[in-house]
């Protein structure tokens, strides 16, 4: 019995992997359902035995209470965009400083939803969203019910792999035709219908609607040189790799590809909204490294986007949290990439101005990066109204005259005390990538403003629950919550606030930077701003606006009022010791190393005190250098810089 159990296993997992994987079924509809009828019996009869591989787990069944948050072992960067040839070719140029000789391998930006699978011994054991890239949701129990994806790999090997979820064209197609025989609103799109179907509680769902997958990234340290090895290595484990790829040794090429894919878009299968050039050699890759957002090695083309004409109706002005005054059509709805659109960004001012739109123009609209409505251009043998677009000179709040700086495109209010502004970042500061005040949303900020409650985020701290009381809405058990998360955020680690202090520049991944090299905010503000600039990553833009912000005697003051709240300022993280190693030392990574990865070389080296930087300067004190070194250590050896090789860092 054990042995059939397992023979049939072996069976239905080999032909269900040449059915939906290489598109090259062995054997009928009927035989296979045959032998997993015979299976199913055999597990009823015997639940104990059920094999962790077994098919049937393919099968919905379950119903969740919900998700949980999942911290990724290996962060998920997004990629840079690019629209245009000559944006390539500035990434080309960039790489190619560096590195003169290169390929790169072109692959299909498919329309679905990023996910990352974790393997232990073989055996599936973490599927998960990527959410902001730190952290996802665990969605094991659906991403089980998608039929390509193995739940035991050929080989027991420990391995973290991350690829795109997609529903197919037919797949949608049969979606929203049976939602619209049950009266059900349809899917806009198959991106929206993948995302609907993930979030699926009930896993049968998950299953019947036949999602699929490409797998593209080996995350976690790989054994390959090269990412066409690791593409080759993924499609040997069982993982579906997009056949529609190809190496390329220039521009030409690349282009090449890209005009050769457009012209087949619409015939393919599934949905694509770009290609992705990564450089193909993993060990420049290590080398050339990311930025705080995103990946030095590779750019994601997008696809000129979907247009339609609209005729604008109105226009909106509204003020965000840092003062610029933006502008926002009201137009005719029009279906723009699967969605009904009746409001387009128009930018800025600068924009109108160039585009030369008027009062009750007829525009085209699109999609930037197929996600945000924005206005192309005016159909000028449309127009109406010699009238140009009305453009305020007073905000739209506070009514203070609005600014149009010669170094700036956008209007700015400049007022400290807008209403506008300090909503804004009323909100900013409450949400969940900054202090993450769990029911502190725009509603509640507008009503505690309203009522004079809070004038700014210190104020937040100042509230109790007989003052939330008094707000509409809210009775004793909600007013309790609320303040129970406020005082909860105290807790925070330092990066949080400062990210929630809304700094011009300093985004979430930047104040981790900030505060993980200078582990508290009184620090910070104190520190010179070409200590900030010499971070790698970093730079003078960032320096010098964390110089003005600190300058200010109302954020001195701000601060003084965090502090005596009993907010925390300090960073909670990772800290190194001072009389660590290699405290305080500048070091640079370069080479191919042969035991340690790039990452696992770099947190070695960062938890030993060092910064790690990209490239050799005066400021360096330090190069690791593994084999086939190339610039990096000729310039090193040139201005007489300690270098060391991979077996003295192990040895530390």
């Amino acid at each position: 019995m054990k042995t059939r159990m397992k023979e049939l296993v072996e069976l239905l997992n080999r032909y269900a992997y040449e059915y939906y994987t290489k598109d090259t079924p062995s054997v009928s509809d009927s035989e296979y359902d045959q032998l997993y009828r015979e299976l199913v019996e055999l597990e009823t009869a015997h639940p104990d035995k059920i094999l962790p591989e077994s098919p049937t787990h393919r099968v919905g069944g379950v119903v969740l209470k919900g998700f949980t948050k999942y911290q990724h072992q290996y962060p998920l960067y997004s990629l840079q965009d690019a629209f245009s040839r000559e944006e390539l070719e500035v990434f080309d140029q960039r790489v190619r400083k560096e590195f003169p000789s290169i390929s790169y391998v072109c692959e299909l930006k498919i329309d679905g939803l990023s996910i990352s699978l974790t393997y232990e011994n073989g055996v599936l054991v973490t599927g998960a969203t990527r959410g902001d890239g730190s952290v996802g949701e665990d969605i094991t129990e659906n991403l089980k019910r998608v039929k390509d994806i193995p739940l035991v790999l050929p080989e027991p090997v420990n391995i973290t792999v991350r690829g795109e979820c997609y529903m197919p064209r037919a797949s949608f197609d049969r979606v929203n035709q049976i939602r619209q025989e049950n009266g059900e609103p349809e899917f806009a799109n198959p991106r929206n219908a993948a995302a609907g179907t993930l979030r699926q509680l009930d896993t049968k769902i998950v299953a019947k609607r036949n999602l699929a997958t490409f797998l593209y990234q080996e995350v976690s340290p790989t054994d390959q040189s090269s990412q066409e090895g690791v593409l080759e290595k993924l499609a040997r484990l069982g993982f579906v790799v997009n056949q529609e790829r190809v190496l390329a040794e220039d521009m030409e090429q690349i282009w090449d590809f890209i005009q050769k894919v457009a012209q087949l878009r619409e015939d393919l299968p599934y949905d694509i909204d770009g290609i992705v050039i990564k450089v193909n050699d993993l060990a420049v890759q290590e080398e050339l490294g990311f930025t705080v957002k995103a990946p030095k090695w590779a750019v994601a083309y997008k696809f000129p986007a979907e247009e339609k004409e609209a005729k604008i109706l109105s226009v909106d002005w509204t003020v965000g949290r840092t003062g610029v005054v933006t502008p926002t059509a009201n137009l005719t709805p029009v279906q723009l990439a699967g969605t009904t659109v009746s409001r387009a960004t128009l930018h800025n001012v600068d924009y109108i101005a160039e585009k030369d739109i008027h009062q009750d123009d007829t525009v085209i609209v699109y999609k930037a990066g197929d996600i945000i409505p924005a206005v192309l251009r005016v159909v000028k043998d449309k127009r109406v109204s010699d009238q140009a677009l009305a453009i305020p000179t007073h905000c739209p709040s506070c009514q203070s005259e609005l600014l149009h700086f010669e170094d700036e495109v956008a209007l700015r209010c400049i007022n400290p005390l807008c209403p506008a502004q300090i909503k804004e970042g009323l909100n900013h500061f409450a949400s969940r990538d900054a202090m993450n005040i769990t029911g502190l949303g725009p509603a509640v900020v507008e009503k505690l403003f309203a009522a004079q409650l809070v004038e700014d985020v210190a104020g937040i701290y100042r509230l109790t629950v007989d003052d939330l009381l008094t707000l509409e809405g809210f009775k004793e058990k909600s007013a309790e919550k609320l303040y129970e998360a406020i005082q909860a955020s105290k807790d925070n680690s330092a990066e949080k606030l400062l990210f929630g202090l809304g700094i011009r520049h300093v985004g979430s991944k930047v104040s981790q930077i900030l505060l993980q090299e200078f582990h508290d905010l009184d620090q910070l503000a104190t520190t010179d701003p070409e200590r900030i600039a010499s971070i790698d990553s970093l730079g003078m833009v960032v320096a010098e606006s964390l110089k003005r912000f600190f300058a200010q005697e109302g954020s001195k003051r701000l601060l003084q009022e965090l502090k005596e709240a009993g907010v925390n300022l300090a960073y909670l993280g990772e800290k190194v010791a001072a009389d660590a190693a290699l405290s305080g030392m500048t070091v640079v990574l370069t080479g191919k190393l042969e035991r340690l990865t790039r990452s696992e070389a770099k947190a070695k080296l960062e938890s030993l005190g060092a910064k790690v930087t990209g490239s050799v300067s005066k400021k360096t004190d330090l190069v690791v250098a593994g084999s086939d070194a190339g610039s990096k250590l000729t310039k090193a050896q040139e201005l007489g810089i300690q270098v060391e090789d991979e077996a003295w860092l192990e040895s530390l």
